[in-house]
């Protein structure tokens, strides 16, 4: 799955430094990656400011987006912002990290969007991170 000529979509996790379940929603994203082997761009944002956190529309520690847009529905266009952690409504009640099939569908609407994507997985890189 590309986004565009060849480059893998793009995820990204936004996460202050100290977030207990910063490492849960990686593991998630990397899980439901590895499931769809697709070609994906995991990258790993510290927010560390109130500043940032506005500018980045940071709707709590950890948020999850694919191609720009969060995973949680319903949650894209929301203005409030905040450094605190952040808390999701599953089928299993609140959790600190994005349910897998949030992210599943996040990455296949961002597959249908592809120009290009052919319905097909990317073969490699399935998957490529920065920062831990």
């Amino acid at each position: 799955m590309t986004t565009e000529a060849g480059r893998p979509v793009r995820v990204e996790i936004l996460a202050r430094s100290d977030c207990q379940c910063r490492g849960m929603a990686r593991i998630v994203v990397e899980r439901v990656i590895d499931e769809l082997d697709i070609s994906a761009a995991v990258t790993v944002v510290e927010i560390t400011s109130q500043a940032e956190a506005k500018k980045r529309g940071f709707l709590g520690s950890p948020t999850v987006r694919v191609n720009g847009l969060d995973v949680e529905p319903g949650t894209n266009g929301f203005k409030e912002v905040t450094l605190g952690d952040r808390v999701y409504r599953g089928d299993r009640g609140l959790q600190g990290w994005p349910d897998a099939r949030w992210i599943r569908a996040a990455l296949v609407v961002a597959q249908a969007a592809a120009p290009d994507s052919g319905g097909e997985g990317g073969a490699s890189p399935r998957s490529s991170t920065t920062s831990p």
